[in-house]
């Protein structure tokens, strides 16, 4: 029988089914940070259940914490609290923690995959809904809530439905100025919010077969806004030259032993997928979105749709203080967020700093650089990046989830829009009453220096 990426990782980590209900699903590797973690030590502890294979949980903290002087005790009480009890929790637990301050330390789905963590053929979950930007490797990774994180805990394995499949291809040239997070925000501004519910896709073409790892978590990392459970991309020499020589790879003969396998895991020709949808890459540009979901993208030079009679619809404009019909080209913006999950490894700020070398962000702009680990921000600063983001105008933090949610200090005030490399647009998602409009890290710099939302398409050669 002709199986799928996701038949064949899925199918080899079953280890029974229950009549005429679940599976269940042998879990690789557990990620852990200090927002869903402590309820689930709690039921552990109330219940007198041990930690079943701690070698398998990383911990790291992202969410709460501060992005500037890391170093000094975290002055809000909550976020203080959440912290100390992960050190504490995984003290107790054997499980290995990359706290504040550790050379390791960084955003959950970004330190994993740049330490070798994250590697094909696995399952892994996290207790974070876009821990589907591992599938980035050809791995079934998706978030988790905090009874399956103690489920987990206790046996390594979770009862689940399997979900059907979904296939998305891409196929084409894309035109310059268009990123991985453009191709991601078009997708799901055509086939909507919900396609993807009840399945895992599969993204499938030569314009992902042609993206840098970086540029594959970007689009995996996104898979849940459009329903879906997760997103994966089948793994081949890009990504064995990715995790190859990493700090927690395997090496020498194992490695060799692993890929071996690894090239085995790409979908079967002639198999069937339950669903599934077809793209020319030609027809993406750089988006923006104008409402409070993912789904509510146009191209940077098209205007919000005009013959929409919804509710919801007018209440996202109404919330956003956009009109039908409007274009958003030339919208003045004050905040800038580059960083997150989604945007935020040593690539993406690359392709910043190659923007706006030489140039300065625009007066009434707040632009923030957050990388998503330290590593990211080691890389930053022996590439010289640094004094280009400086020059510049642009704040570097240090790294965290940051502005991306208003989970922590960096929030963007009431009103206020934001240009952000995020991957949620929700009512607050940035702090009360903010307005966020997504984008690719290019188009973000772009209205940085320029101040105001623009068409990077016509500033390229």
């Amino acid at each position: 029988m002709k199986k799928t990426l996701f038949d064949k990782v899925w199918d080899s980590h079953v280890v029974d089914t229950v009549p005429n209900g679940p599976q269940i699903l042998y879990i690789d590797k557990h990620l852990i940070h200090e927002v869903t973690s402590p309820q689930a030590f709690n039921e552990l502890e109330q219940r007198n259940i041990p930690l079943f294979r701690p070698d398998q949980v990383v911990a790291t903290a992202d969410h709460n914490v501060p992005t500037e002087n890391q170093h000094l005790p975290i002055a809000d009480a909550l976020s203080k609290n959440q912290v100390e009890q992960l050190t504490k929790n995984c003290e107790k637990h054997g499980v290995t923690l990359y706290g504040l301050g550790h050379k390791y330390q960084g955003i959950v789905h970004v330190m994993a995959p740049e330490l070798g963590i994250t590697q094909p053929g696995m399952t892994m979950v996290c207790g974070d809904s876009h821990t589907s930007t591992h599938g980035a490797f050809g791995t079934i990774a998706f978030g988790i809530g905090t009874s399956q994180v103690a489920q987990v805990f206790a046996s390594q394995c979770l009862l689940l439905q399997k979900p059907k499949s979904l296939r998305v291809n891409v196929n084409g040239k894309l035109a310059k100025g268009v990123l991985p997070k453009d191709v991601i925000l078009y997708i799901i501004s055509k086939i909507g919010t919900n396609a993807g519910t009840g399945y895992f896709c599969e993204y499938a073409g030569n314009v992902f077969e042609e993206m840098s790892m970086e540029g594959r978590m970007t689009v995996c990392n996104m898979s849940i806004e459009m329903g879906a459970r997760g997103g994966m991309i089948a793994p081949d020499e890009t990504t064995f030259e990715y995790v190859k020589g990493k700090e927690f790879a395997p090496k020498g003969e194992e490695f060799d032993k692993k890929v071996a396998y690894w090239k085995t895991l790409p979908t079967d020709e002639g198999a069937v997928f339950d669903k599934e949808y077809s793209f020319d890459a030609e027809d993406i540009a750089p988006m923006v979105t104008y409402g409070t979901n993912p789904g509510m993208g146009i191209k940077v030079s098209g205007h919000i749709p005009a013959d929409i009679k919804d509710a919801s619809f007018e209440k996202s404009l109404q919330y956003m203080g956009f009109e039908k019909g409007e274009s958003l080209l030339d919208k003045a913006v004050n905040y800038v967020f580059i960083g997150s999950c989604t945007n935020s490894r040593i690539e993406d700020f690359r392709i910043v700093a190659d923007y706006i070398k030489g140039k300065q962000k625009a007066e009434n702009v707040n632009a923030l650089i957050v990388p998503g680990s330290q590593q990211v921000a080691k890389q930053i600063r022996e590439e010289g990046l640094t004094e280009v983001f400086e020059a510049a105008g642009f704040k570097i933090r240090q790294p965290g989830c940051s502005a991306c949610l208003g989970m922590n200090e960096d929030k963007v005030p009431a009103g206020e829009y934001c240009v952000s490399t995020s991957n949620r647009n929700f009512e607050g998602r940035q702090g009360p009453g903010a307005r966020t409009i997504l984008a690719s890290p290019l188009m973000a710099a772009a209205t940085a220096v320029n101040g105001k939302i623009t068409d990077i398409t016509k500033q390229l050669n």
